[in-house]
């Protein structure tokens, strides 16, 4: 279903969709000694491998579309990737953006081999309570292919990745992400995002760093592991 959306966000969706650009983690100092396994960050949440190099070559991860909550234009993202954190040359990952609009939230499925500019699946439909799974597959550290597959309307699109730049296959991620931090747009609730299934090559989520997200010193995540699943909820 395509939705109306008010014309300033409208504009604002389609120069984000032309210019689409995650980023990689922008990590902060630990504010909680209490809890040494959990890291802060501006603009990520979720569990995190950091390992040596060319340790990572697929990711994966499954999870039930959630319903934003907010005002008109505030956003968040689920996502799965190789790199960025240790290593920040390149990240190669695939998601789905959640958008708060006034005539209900819109949703769009996404690619990208960063520092390159995101692209857009537009034949794939996602809505709210959709089982989503995401796959990361990294064919050298300069190629790829990401698949995102709607399990609940057997709906799948892949799409295959170049970049100049090079991966190390260092890191593995389940993240929930405030996509648009940097510019100053509000980061929307999404109430709790699951990857369950959560794989990546050998490893599970079981012993990665939990990242949550910190801004203006105010915790605004929630992020839990069991065994191969990743919970992240907004607080």
């Amino acid at each position: 279903m395509v939705l109306a959306i008010p014309s300033r966000l409208g504009a604002r969706l389609a120069r984000r969709r032309a210019n689409r650009q995650s980023q990689i983690i922008n990590r902060l100092e630990q504010v909680d000694s209490a809890i040494s396994d959990v890291q802060y960050s501006d603009n990520w949440a979720g569990a995190v491998w950091a390992e040596g190099d060319n340790t990572f070559t697929f990711v994966t991860g499954t999870f039930v579309v959630p319903t934003p909550s907010g005002n008109n234009g505030d956003s968040a993202s689920a996502w799965v990737g190789i790199d960025g954190v240790t290593c920040t040359s390149a990240i190669l990952r695939t998601g789905v953006d959640f958008t708060v609009s006034a005539n209900g939230p819109t949703y769009a499925a996404w690619y990208q081999f960063y520092p390159d500019i995101a692209g857009y699946f537009p034949d794939i439909t996602i809505t709210a309570g959709d089982v989503v799974k995401l796959n990361v597959t990294a064919s050298s550290l300069y190629s790829g292919t990401v698949t995102i597959d709607n399990l609940t309307r057997n709906e799948k699109v892949s799409q295959d990745l170049f970049s100049f730049s090079r991966l190390c296959g260092r890191d593995a991620e389940w993240i929930v992400e405030d996509l648009e931090e940097d510019l100053g747009f509000p980061f929307a609730n999404f109430g709790m995002v699951t990857f369950t299934d959560a794989i990546a090559g050998t490893y599970t989520p079981s012993g990665a760093t939990i990242v949550d997200i910190q801004q203006n010193g105010k915790v605004l995540t929630s992020t839990s592991i069991t065994g191969s699943s990743v919970t992240i909820k907004y607080v």
